[in-house]
């Protein structure tokens, strides 16, 4: 198989655009639709800081190594974030490839932790709960790094979500019928005590991602969080996975058709305005932000166990 640009090899073929790319073409392909993608949504400006949320992955450390090289030559600063949940026998391999990615690109990296800013690890969540570990995980990871990006006096928070990651998120809230919270995946304006996130990477498959961190050799091998099958999303994975075997470009379909969505629904839904919470100050919809229930219900679980 030729390169569809030269007369090297190819190293991919992208079903969905029909191109056959080697080595040095996929790699100018991938960082020129992640720099058009951060150009197209304004999400960097001049004299930014960006804290770059890095869990030693490789979706988080191409994030990392692809903004260090698109944005070398403009007045924006990145530092890395990493969160530890505080899982056994996962977490510590992948802080390890996060403070190694870090140095290597001489990125300062700041470790928050969720024992440190809960009082509690991910593990010692989980036992005897009602709720999903990805319903802990996700809503304390999030606060976690928001607080982080304040102290760090960070103007935005990179996250390395990617295109499959989008497609799931879409397909999930399309099936659980929450329209409310589809808006909410695409805000249209900053709110007060929130670091405004960006996705560089959202139009990016997962498998090319894997691919430019091999080229650039800093793909670590990594195991699947050992709650990811507890969650919808690992069902609504599997979904998108099959179609997109079956019919190239279906995650790509999803999420421009949810684009669309959001481009008409703007004028006609209402952004709520956030709250700060009574126990924390962290931005909420309720007198308490999700983190704090969270919080309050795990301390009267664990207190009661005892």
């Amino acid at each position: 198989m030729i390169c569809t640009k030269c007369h090297e090899r190819a190293i991919i073929s992208q079903r969905y655009s029909g191109q056959h790319l080697c080595q040095d073409h996929f790699i100018q392909d991938f960082e020129r639709r992640v720099a058009e993608t951060v150009q197209r949504n304004e999400m960097v400006k001049e004299g930014e800081r960006i804290a770059v949320a890095v869990s030693g992955g490789k979706d988080s450390t191409a994030l990392l190594f692809c903004l260090c090289r698109i944005l070398a030559k403009r007045d924006v600063e990145l530092v890395a974030v990493t969160v530890d949940e505080g899982i056994a026998g996962y977490r510590d391999d992948t802080i390890k490839a996060a403070k190694a990615i870090a140095e290597r690109l001489g990125v300062e990296l700041h470790i928050v932790s969720f024992r440190e800013e809960y009082g509690y690890d991910l593990d010692e969540m989980v036992p005897g709960k009602k709720v999903a570990p990805c319903t802990y995980c996700g809503v304390f990871r999030k606060n976690a790094l928001n607080r982080a990006a304040k102290r760090l006096e960070a103007d935005k928070v990179a996250t390395g979500h990617n295109q499959d990651d989008e497609a799931q998120t879409i397909m999930m809230n399309y099936l659980k019928g929450d329209f409310e919270r589809l808006m909410r995946f695409r805000p249209w304006r900053a709110q007060r005590g929130l670091v405004p996130r960006i996705k560089p990477l959202r139009e990016m498959p997962e498998k090319e991602i894997a691919l430019y961190c091999m080229v650039n050799e800093v793909f670590t091998e990594s195991r699947e969080c050992p709650y990811a099958n507890l969650s919808l999303r690992a069902d609504v994975r599997d979904m998108l996975n099959d179609l997109e075997s079956q019919f190239p470009g279906t995650k790509q379909s999803t999420v421009r058709g949810f684009e669309k969505i959001v481009a008409k629904a703007q004028g006609s839904y209402a952004q709520m305005d956030l709250a700060a919470c009574k126990e924390c100050g962290e931005p909420c919809v309720k007198e308490l932000c999700k983190a704090c229930e969270l919080l309050g219900a795990l301390k009267i679980r664990i207190k009661l166990s005892k």
